[in-house]
């Protein structure tokens, strides 16, 4: 697989981000975060993962920095395809640039360069699947959505951000003779993600998740097994609620919260009140562990009409973001 170059761009030079660069990077990413007002905030910890972690990352072809005569970095983009994917090869394009330095077309030979990249991975990939370039953007990041619209993304899907103050009455949801909730534990971590696998097979841009994806998420600093929960029919899983904490984000965001990565229901236990008792409990033990705020995002268009479960049980919006997609 050929690597590209971005365009030249005057006063920058491009090459690949290394291990050495994480300090650096993570400086550039902070001016962009405190300009843009994104919804997640990124450590330097979850930098070097999204570099390092996982087999099939390789920062030489997946990574671009751009970098002043001063050796400061100044943009960045990052092309990353998972493994796993069956029914669309997904590839992820992230990136920046410095508010100092907008305004000189390096985001357009950013996207362009994610482009290349996206598809040269996409094509090289084993499957025959259908590709899609992926472009994930908060809703009022106007320039950067204008950007996208220009090189013939378009809008596919709107996700909201919800939030439920935990000082409010929390509800109570009883389950139906033969569920019992328990707490996560990792010998739960096979089959809640065999769990996950078919219960978001109909959800929109889902994919398979594979066993070292989904162990990477659960090993990871953020994921809180005290915060997480799953409901048992016998021996099977029949849903699971999994929460993480996601520190970097309460100072900008004004208040602490647990975030509900994956909540899910499998087909045959749907309408049964597993979802209400998955969340009531996280609540419960996110506010005995004096958190302010349960918080979770979701697809408006989502199958199962989650978005009425979640207000209806108190949460609301808080932000929107924005995927952008090109089908290759």
């Amino acid at each position: 697989m050929t690597i590209p170059s971005p365009a030249p761009v005057a006063g920058l030079s491009w090459r690949s981000i290394t291990a050495d660069d994480v300090a650096g990077w993570h400086r550039l990413v902070r001016a962009i975060e405190d300009a843009d007002d994104p919804a997640e905030r990124n450590t330097v910890e979850d930098l070097r993962d999204a570099l390092l972690d996982g087999s099939w990352k390789d920062p030489a072809r997946d990574s671009i920095l751009g970098l002043d005569h001063a050796g400061v970095a100044r943009a960045f983009g990052h092309v990353e395809v998972r493994p796993g994917d069956v029914r669309v090869r997904r590839a992820f394009c992230w990136g920046g640039v410095d508010p100092a330095w907008r305004g000189r077309g390096i985001g357009r030979a950013l996207l362009d360069w994610q482009e290349q990249v996206g598809r040269a991975k996409i094509a090289a990939a084993s499957t025959t699947a259908p590709g899609r370039l992926l472009v994930h953007l908060d809703d009022h990041v106007a320039a950067a959505r204008r950007l996208v619209e220009r090189a013939g993304f378009r809008q596919l899907r709107v996700f909201l951000e919800l939030s439920r103050p935990l000082s409010a009455e929390l509800p109570t949801a009883p389950l139906d003779t033969g569920l019992r909730i328990t707490g996560y534990t990792p010998a739960l971590s096979e089959p809640v993600r065999e769990a996950h696998n078919e219960a978001f097979v109909d959800h929109w841009g889902s994919e398979p998740r594979s066993r070292e994806d989904w162990e990477r998420t659960l090993a990871g600093r953020h994921f809180r097994p005290d915060w997480s929960f799953v409901v048992l029919a016998g021996d099977e899983v029949a849903g699971y609620a999994l929460t993480s904490a996601y520190r970097a984000d309460w100072e900008p965001q004004g208040y602490t919260s647990g975030w509900t990565d994956i909540l899910g229901v499998r087909r045959a236990w749907r309408r049964r009140g597993i979802a209400t008792a998955l969340l009531a409990a996280t609540m419960r033990v996110l506010r005995a562990d004096g958190i302010e705020r349960a918080d979770l995002g979701v697809d408006v268009e989502n199958p199962s009409r989650a978005l009425d479960l979640y207000t209806g049980l108190g949460y609301r919006e808080m932000r929107r973001g924005l995927a952008y997609g090109k089908d290759i």
